[in-house]
């Protein structure tokens, strides 16, 4: 739900005009997308189908709450001095942060002035969105590569990959530091050759700084329900112990340090 703060606090100073934007949720003590403490901002809005996704009552914009870049960074605000404290910062995830480009920037140059540490959470599809003055208000790019053949990636997504290996060059060139995530899952995105030729593409990157292989799991099929859309991996288990290792593995012999 989204906090009632964003009604109640007064925009800071200087944060520039307000841009209207969809926002589906906030967390305010995450720990698990970007280094240490975090305000997690939600934004509604994904071009993509993930068959795995967790959130798909974010695949379109409206599924959020309309609100004002000035309101949420009011919000930031707020819990500035405890995620400093917290060697942490923010993140803007989704859905798919990049359909709000404007949003986005505006909330990025806020929390940059705050002196917070800022994280992207993005699938890459839409990095074309993200001009230079957006990225250089980001720290770092949580980017998730869902699968690294054209074939997989459009069965696992509904899109065509090549956009998203065109922003992972550009942040190669660009040198920003980069977590890739990897979601493992059984009888769709565990193919070691497939998974090897991704490793090494990462590696060649030079950026990467961390990969998270992250088992799947069906902690959102409820939600499938609940919108009266069919869950196509109802009978699909979480990988084995085994299978995870020897993926993690794949990343590890390419130097690539594995969460």
């Amino acid at each position: 739900m989204l906090s009632p703060l964003f009604m109640n606090q007064p925009a800071p100073a200087g944060m520039g005009p307000s841009v209207r934007g969809w926002v589906h949720s906030v967390e305010t003590g995450g720990s698990v997308d970007g280094p240490g403490l975090r305000y997690i901002l939600f934004l509604a809005g994904c071009p993509l189908r993930c068959q795995y996704c967790h959130n798909p009552d974010t695949h379109h914009m409206h599924d959020g709450a309309p609100s004002q870049s000035t309101d949420v960074l009011a919000e930031i605000a707020t819990y500035a001095d405890f995620l400093k404290r917290a060697h942490g910062g923010l993140t803007i995830s989704g859905g798919e942060p990049l359909v709000q480009p404007e949003f986005c920037a505006a909330i990025f140059r806020g929390a940059k002035q705050m002196g917070l540490h800022t994280a992207l959470d993005t699938s890459g599809f839409l990095g074309a969105h993200a001009d230079d003055h957006l990225l250089a208000d980001i720290d770092l790019v949580l980017l998730d590569i869902k699968a690294f053949k054209e074939s997989t990636y459009r069965t696992v997504t509904g899109v065509p990959l090549r956009s998203t290996l065109e922003f992972a060059d550009r942040l190669s060139v660009l040198k920003k530091p980069t977590w890739l995530r990897y979601v493992l899952v059984p009888g769709l995105t565990d193919d070691l050759d497939e998974i090897k030729g991704l490793a090494e593409f990462a590696a060649g990157l030079g950026v990467v700084e961390r990969v998270d292989v992250l088992p799947f799991h069906k902690m959102g099929e409820y939600k499938w329900r609940e919108l009266g859309l069919p869950y196509k991996l109802s009978n699909t288990e979480p990988p084995s112990t085994d299978l995870t290792w020897r993926v993690r593995e794949c990343f590890r012999v390419q130097g690539l340090p594995v969460a």
